[in-house]
């Protein structure tokens, strides 16, 4: 990917934007050269060029998608002086995740994990295991001593009601769901 010491071009960093963009409204499964250059005003030959391959930009893709939910965890962590708590973050992400404005990245999200597991050696490999590994370090930075079983709980009960509510749109019974099992 032609980049500089300093990072992506000026262009690199614009047609990343916009392909992001277009990628949360459309996703990743059966993304095409041709309608996404055109879609965003470029040509498959300068994607290739920038981006390396297809499964480059793809990469690329990821990586921004998990730029937006890392910072959401660096937020989260700058927020408080001491460990707030195992349930007071799960419902601070709970509510991040839920927003109505975040189901195109949700969705994105979903999709990108998913296909990280059905094809774990292609532009989607270790998606899934890092953003398990992101989410589960910020569980343990706001409650260092509950369990690792139950940090993984929150973390499923998190991603299921996520799934639950991209599949149903049913945001007061999913969320009723998060805080029955923080409130346990």
């Amino acid at each position: 990917m032609p980049s500089s010491k300093e990072g992506p071009s000026a262009r690199q960093q614009e047609l990343l934007e916009r392909a992001y963009s277009y990628s949360l409204t459309h996703g990743l499964a059966d993304l095409s050269l041709r309608p996404l250059a055109s879609a965003i005003g470029t040509s498959p030959r300068v994607l290739l060029f920038l981006f390396g391959s297809k499964d480059g930009l793809i990469r690329a893709l990821l990586a921004r998608g998990r730029a937006d939910q890392l910072e959401l965890l660096r937020q989260t962590e700058q927020r408080y002086d001491d460990p707030p708590g195992l349930p007071v973050v799960a419902r601070e992400l709970w509510t991040w995740l839920a927003a109505p404005e975040r189901r195109p990245l949700m969705t994105f999200w979903v999709e990108a994990y998913g296909r990280s597991l059905v094809a774990p050696d292609g532009p989607w490999a270790d998606f899934a295991r890092s953003t398990v590994d992101d989410w589960l370090e910020l569980l343990e930075a706001s409650d260092p001593n509950q369990t690792a079983a139950r940090r993984t709980a929150v973390l499923a009960i998190l991603r299921g009601a996520l799934i639950d509510l991209l599949a149903t749109n049913d945001l007061p019974r999913t969320t009723s769901a998060v805080e029955d099992y923080l409130s346990a």
